[in-house]
């Protein structure tokens, strides 16, 4: 039998240790940190096998989410899937940009639209648990993974609906509107390569600026929030100006763009006077 510790040290070599790591817990159904306290384990065949067949996935470029079938986002493990964007920490930001404008003892309504794997909305209706949270998404398998998520995740104050961007809310307003929406441009190479080769494209790219759709919720905005609500949406690290101008284009009041953790351009935000 092959110990555990050596499939690591064979595997590392072609993997980061971390995604090495990650994959040899999911093959074992174990966690990573199991892994530390059981170095010297002896693993049969099937286990090394199983392993190896995800490292070759790994090699030929698929995400370890999709590998293993979960992303860490905000304070929990979310599903996801191929039908899914996979969440990343830089949306952690737009949480937090989010929760300041939402006390946490005032009823509010909030929708996120494009939720994809539910994340954004999970996370601000875990904080919150006395607001209203509305989901959105055109894909309806997407929609079925945050569906699942909710349910695994114990949050209930989040309902889903299908619908592209505003279709789906039914005219009504809210207190604060967040979007994670496709921002990359139709041509960019970046589309090419790692991860991004395995997401689903709709999620990905609007157009020939990647602007698309962040005109069509800049642009609905005010017909959907309450006076004094929040419109926040995530974007390219180059694409601040351009987004700020939609907004105050839409009346937008406030606008403002706030920076990730590496000092880039990435949520802006207004409000509806």
């Amino acid at each position: 039998m092959t110990r555990l510790d050596a499939l690591l040290r064979d595997a590392r070599p072609r993997l980061d240790a971390g995604e090495a790591e990650a994959l040899l817990a999911h093959a074992l159904g174990r966690t990573p940190a199991w892994l530390y306290a059981h170095g010297d384990a002896a693993l049969d065949a099937d286990t090394v096998q199983r392993f190896g067949a995800l490292v070759a996935r790994r090699e030929a470029g698929e995400p370890v989410a999709y590998l293993t079938g979960e992303r860490g986002f905000w304070r929990f493990g979310l599903r996801v899937t191929a039908d899914t964007l996979i969440p990343r920490p830089e949306t952690e930001r737009l949480v937090e940009l989010a929760l300041d404008r939402l006390p946490p003892a005032a009823p509010a309504r909030v929708a996120d639209l494009g939720t994809g794997s539910g994340a954004i909305a999970l996370a601000i209706a875990s904080e919150r648990p006395v607001a209203q949270v509305v989901a959105t998404d055109l894909s309806d398998a997407a929609l079925d993974v945050a569906r699942d998520n909710a349910q695994r995740l114990g949050v209930g104050n989040v309902t889903f609906r299908a619908g592209r961007w505003y279709a789906a809310l039914d005219g009504e307003r809210f207190d604060l509107i967040a979007s994670n929406p496709p921002y990359i441009a139709d041509g960019d190479a970046h589309l090419g390569q790692g991860d991004l080769r395995f997401e689903p494209r709709g999620a990905l790219a609007s157009g020939a600026d990647g602007l698309d759709d962040l005109r069509q919720i800049a642009a609905g905005a005010r017909d959907h929030l309450r006076s004094g609500g929040w419109l926040l949406v995530e974007h390219g690290w180059d694409q601040g100006d351009a987004v700020r101008a939609l907004f105050a284009a839409a009346g937008l009041v406030d606008v403002a763009t706030a920076p990730d953790l590496e000092h880039r351009d990435r949520v802006t935000l207004g409000r509806a006077p």
